[in-house]
């Protein structure tokens, strides 16, 4: 699957946009030209070259806040989709095996988490748990499983009725053989999917609790938490918002690219496009090279 999303332009631009936004969150702390906490006095500064992006409003080098919060943007977004990946999934494809009682349970469990919104309810978790953005993306994560529940299960229940699933249930073989032999192959695809438009939605999420100031203690720097901060400077810095404001698009931009990229290389769009690829390679090879020079 990871050769045939590359081998689309979206594709390749998606995992390029997400690998330079993954290495800021590993070297961007290391990579900050400053102490992203020093305060001094020059304060709202212009773009210079000790300052690339100017100060904010306690003379805070910007450029080196950015880098430095950019860790805190993915792993909240990736706590998100992996505890969402976790919980949803797991039940998902377990729903159709283990009788109606797992069954209904989980399908009324998934139906009473989309009713929340996760948001107010992020915000009251927090309320109670104290101040902190991994209590806030756990909560978060386990309200937006009810996506990969559902993902899970109806690729589950296309294959659980299959002969060749049903053959290797009356031969013995165990429940968790099956999942992975038969069963995960086909899961596989649609998970990735919503693996890859959920690490977008975890950037939103992020980058909204940060702006309202929840999950991140000041003055730890975030690009939720540089949005709200310059908001009420723009008289001086109107350009302020716009690197925070365009590392955020840029990334949710690219996680769905790359959720499209893999919807479109798998399944029966992935097979028609290989064996379109294939007429193509045929057909150019039945017509050879053009000939070097004319006939005389």
């Amino acid at each position: 699957m990871v050769r045939r999303v590359l081998s689309l332009t979206s594709g390749r631009i998606a995992v390029v946009i997400l690998t330079v936004i993954a290495l800021l969150a590993v070297l961007g702390p290391l990579l900050a030209p400053q102490d992203p906490l020093a305060t001094s006095d020059n304060t709202l500064a212009a773009a210079s070259g000790a300052h690339w992006l100017g100060t904010d409003y306690l003379g805070r080098d910007v450029f080196s806040r950015l880098l430095d919060g950019s860790r805190v943007s993915v792993l909240g977004s990736l706590e998100v989709a992996l505890v969402a990946l976790v919980v949803g999934a797991i039940p998902g494809i377990l729903s159709v095996y283990l009788g109606r009682v797992f069954e209904w349970l989980t399908l009324r469990l998934a139906d009473t988490l989309v009713a929340l919104p996760f948001l107010l309810f992020a915000v009251a978790v927090i309320a109670l748990l104290g101040n902190g953005i991994t209590q806030a993306m756990l909560v978060t994560g386990a309200l937006v499983s009810p996506l990969f529940y559902r993902v899970a299960r109806a690729a589950t229940l296309s294959v659980a009725r299959s002969h060749y699933v049903e053959a290797a249930l009356i031969s013995g073989a165990s429940l968790g053989w099956v999942v992975r032999r038969h069963v995960w192959a086909k899961v596989l695809p649609p998970i990735a999917v919503a693996l890859a438009q959920t690490i977008g939605v975890g950037f939103v999420i992020v980058a909204s609790l940060t702006f309202l100031g929840i999950g991140v203690q000041p003055p730890a720097p975030t690009w939720g938490g540089l949005l709200a901060s310059d908001l009420g400077y723009l008289s001086h810095r109107p350009w302020a918002p716009l690197p925070p404001a365009l590392l955020i698009m840029a990334t949710v931009w690219a996680a769905n690219l790359l959720a499209d990229a893999i919807r479109d290389v798998s399944g029966e769009a992935g097979r028609a496009l290989l064996n379109n690829r294939e007429a193509r390679a045929d057909r150019l090879d039945m017509a050879g090279p053009a000939p070097a020079g004319g006939t005389s």
